[in-house]
């Protein structure tokens, strides 16, 4: 079968599986990175060559830059795919893709998962439920949507990745003096009503327009409030027969399909409201979810989201038939923490339902398996209020929505 070179674009240390994967299956493996990351731990056996961009400020890139560097790169090299493996860097590759003709998503499409602001218009679009939003560009917009819909409210960056940057407004007063504090940023945020309920996450693998895999879990204590009030982030899968997980399946595939995906991997954000218990469309994105959430899809389902991605996109390539493997059905667990302890110690922690410890530098990380899902929980629990009363560390956030 005929080799392909695929480019990894990713200015966060990630996705060593699926260059591995790719590697594997025997393709050659670009990788375009910060420079700063160069000397990171990249499965280099896997990675032909590498080449590095310098960052204007956190994830951003020379964008003209990048483009005059690929025109040099095509000179010598036939691309197949452009591939990018984090949030901040699909607007990237979505560039490249158009300016080379490259087959993949383009910028069009990639705004729906990328830009917050698309995302909603496009949700409501297609008939799926989103808290009460507004551009901020206008300011008599702002007042008529502060005046028609209560606070709390919360304002969001529209292309910043998981909690970054989101801040929560309670009156009038506040709203203005923060939408005034964006100065001339103040378009790349939008602002929407505050939905109190329990966060819920779908991540999934699309494969020729129909997604062939979902698996769903509820966080237990959401990104946004660990982000802003510390402690610990837990996470735990739903079981498939449940109510929650079979609405979900089918919302996500409904939103899905009406972005427009044709191929990938995605990880999409619900809320279900706590005062009317319907669903609420929050984000998406079309990559491998972050905050180690694979470790836990791979200990409830057996897949490993990021080779099997790999393996998809390889099979497109070549134009043969993919085929899911088989996936498992276990309830399991996500636990992480901050700690103020650079490399802790897990012996303490031992136990019969623990699939994986996370090595994560300053950090608490433990995946948990088993057949019963009030086990996992109770572990989940338990572990929680170890961690919080020994090991626990808090950083303040910013106080800045624009920094």
């Amino acid at each position: 079968m005929e080799k392909k070179t695929i480019v990894c674009i990713s200015c966060y240390f990630k996705g060593a599986d699926f260059m591995d994967e790719l590697h594997l299956l025997g393709n050659e493996i670009i990788l375009i990175t910060s420079e700063n990351l160069k000397d990171r731990a990249w499965p280099w056996h896997a990675i032909a060559k590498s080449y590095y961009m310098q960052e204007v400020s956190y994830s951003v890139w020379n964008l003209d830059h990048l483009v005059q560097g690929f025109s040099h790169l095509m000179r010598t090299t036939k691309i197949d795919a452009v591939v990018a493996l984090d949030d901040y860097d699909v607007e990237k590759a979505a560039l490249i893709r158009e300016n080379f003709r490259i087959p993949g998503m383009g910028q069009t499409t990639h705004r729906y998962f990328r830009d917050k602001l698309a995302m909603r218009q496009r949700a409501l679009d297609k008939s799926i439920s989103v808290p009460e939003f507004t551009a901020i560009f206008n300011d008599s917009e702002i007042d008529n949507f502060a005046a028609k819909v209560p606070g709390p409210w919360v304002l969001k960056p529209r292309s910043e990745a998981s909690a970054t940057g989101i801040r929560k407004i309670s009156d009038r007063e506040q709203l203005w003096e923060t939408v005034n504090s964006l100065g001339e940023e103040r378009y790349l945020f939008l602002l929407e009503s505050f939905k109190p309920g329990d966060v819920y996450r779908v991540d999934s693998l699309t494969y020729q327009g129909k997604v062939i895999f979902t698996s769903a879990s509820k966080y237990l204590s959401p990104p946004m409030q660990v982000a802003h009030d510390g402690g610990v982030f837990r996470s735990q899968t739903l079981n498939r027969t449940s109510k929650e997980f079979k609405e979900l399946e089918v919302l996500n595939k409904k939103l899905l399909q009406g972005f427009g995906l044709m191929n990938g991997a995605t990880h999409s954000e619900f809320i279900k409201g706590k005062d009317d218990g319907k669903w609420y469309f929050l984000e998406t994105s079309s990559r491998v979810g972050g905050a180690h959430i694979p470790d836990l899809v791979e200990a409830s389902t057996g897949i490993n989201i990021w080779r099997e991605w790999a393996r998809m996109e390889d099979h497109l390539l070549k134009n043969i038939p993919y085929k899911l493997q088989k996936s498992t059905s276990f309830a399991a667990g996500l636990l992480v923490a901050l700690t103020s302890r650079k490399n802790p110690e897990y012996t303490e922690f031992m136990c019969d339902e623990v699939y994986r410890f996370l090595s994560i530098e300053n950090h608490i990380g433990i995946v948990y398996r088993s057949q019963d899902e009030r086990q996992v929980l109770k572990r989940l629990d338990e572990t929680a209020e170890k961690v919080t009363e020994q090991y626990l560390s808090v950083i303040p956030p910013k106080d800045n929505p624009s920094s």
